[in-house]
């Protein structure tokens, strides 16, 4: 046959995208809330979104991205604001 078969998703491309987007919330909680307990967990759960890969995969180098961003952010207004970083 000259039909290419059809390409089924795997489970762990939903729990990819699920760990990316809950890495993306958990980052953007942790700008207003102590972001040195709660964006390297959030950090931790994109790597393991991004080495999971499938069809997530861009979802989950964008929650990298975003959760680097928003550590440094994140610090930063802390300390300018006075606010407890842990």
């Amino acid at each position: 046959m000259s039909t290419s078969p059809i390409e089924q998703d795997r489970p762990a491309d939903a729990i990819a995208g699920l760990l990316a987007s809950l890495a993306l919330f958990a980052s953007l909680i942790g700008l207003a809330y102590r972001p040195a307990r709660v964006i390297p967990f959030a950090i931790m759960i994109a790597l393991i979104a991004t080495a999971m890969g499938g069809r997530h995969a861009r979802l989950a180098a964008a929650a990298v991205f975003v959760c680097g961003l928003c550590f440094i952010v994140g610090l930063a207004l802390a300390v300018i604001t006075n606010n407890p970083i842990f």
